[in-house]
């Protein structure tokens, strides 16, 4: 079944690249809520130091320009693992790590004006991958696959 979809704003045509009043963005012509990266890490270090974790949550929104309003992280007793997220005024970062694959699974989701490709470049130098890959979805575009 298709729901009926109604544009929740009026859309300047002039193409600035900036959020809009819903929080939308428009760059490049095209229309949609946030930009969701994907990011696997291979080979990385310091998956099992929550601290740290938390440290390089904080200095990922802070890259960005997104405002932190909670972070929950919780560390599992048998592989020491964690899995948590940050919740943020512009949506979320989560995460998941496996340090027993030396692996970590991050997704970076955020509206408006922030930047949350800049996210890559602080996880890549935190975390020292062999081997990093980076999805990016835009969310709530209705301009075909991705």
């Amino acid at each position: 079944m298709s729901l009926p979809v109604e544009p929740s704003v009026q859309i300047d045509s002039e193409d600035k690249g900036l959020a809009i009043s819903d929080h939308f963005i428009i760059r490049d012509g095209q229309e949609y809520s946030g930009a969701h990266l994907l990011i696997d890490l291979w080979g990385a270090s310091s998956l099992t130091d929550i601290a740290f974790i938390e440290a390089t949550l904080k200095k990922c929104i802070d890259v960005c320009g997104a405002t932190l309003l909670h972070i929950h992280l919780h560390q599992f007793s048998d592989s020491g693992g964690i899995s948590g997220v940050a919740i943020l005024a512009e949506s979320h970062i989560s995460l998941h790590t496996w340090p027993e694959r030396d692996y970590a699974a991050f997704d970076v989701f955020m509206c408006g004006q922030t930047q949350p490709m800049l996210a890559v470049d602080v996880l890549e130098q935190a975390f020292k991958p062999d081997k990093l890959r980076v999805k990016e979805i835009l969310r709530g575009s209705t301009e075909g696959p991705q």
